[in-house]
């Protein structure tokens, strides 16, 4: 049996789908094929988003940034998620017409301002949200994280 495609939508792929990404990976991963992309990629994940999500003790080390043009015309998806307001009003039309769409607005930490430490803090908070958001999505799935990460 193959598991339903899910992919989350922004503009960078450089942190919100990224981290959407691992949540649901680390806990659905037996029942989802879990993937992210960017409409415009930055070619990198966010050094913050990296660290917050280190310290919740997901590794993001094996994500890449990558484009939504990866997956358009390749890949059919059950459920396109999109993260941001940009990527929720510039989806690509090829998606409106699979399976489930869905729009989870979350702040774009590549404009967070402040200091490191206080940039690190939002970001920390940014998980936080995101990580409730997957594990509500996955309640309405009737679908039990299958790990326990800190809070």
């Amino acid at each position: 049996m193959t598991r339903p495609k899910i992919l989350f939508l922004c503009t960078g792929n450089s942190a919100r789908s990224q981290i959407a990404e691992a949540f649901l990976r680390a806990y659905a991963g037996e029942h989802f094929d879990v993937h992210s992309a960017g409409l415009e990629p930055k070619g990198f994940i966010l050094p913050e988003a990296l660290s917050a999500m280190q310290e919740r003790g997901l590794d993001m080390k094996d994500q890449r940034s990558k484009g939504v043009n990866e997956y358009l015309g390749r890949v059919h998806f059950s459920h396109v998620i999109t993260v941001c307001g940009h990527a929720e009003e510039n989806c690509p039309t090829i998606f409106l017409n699979m399976g489930r769409r869905e729009h989870w607005p979350f702040d774009d930490p590549a404009k967070f301002e402040g200091s490191d430490g206080e940039r690190l803090d939002r970001v920390r908070k940014l998980c936080g949200q995101v990580d409730q958001r997957v594990r509500q999505w996955l309640a309405g799935q009737d679908i039990t994280p299958s790990s326990s990460l800190p809070a």
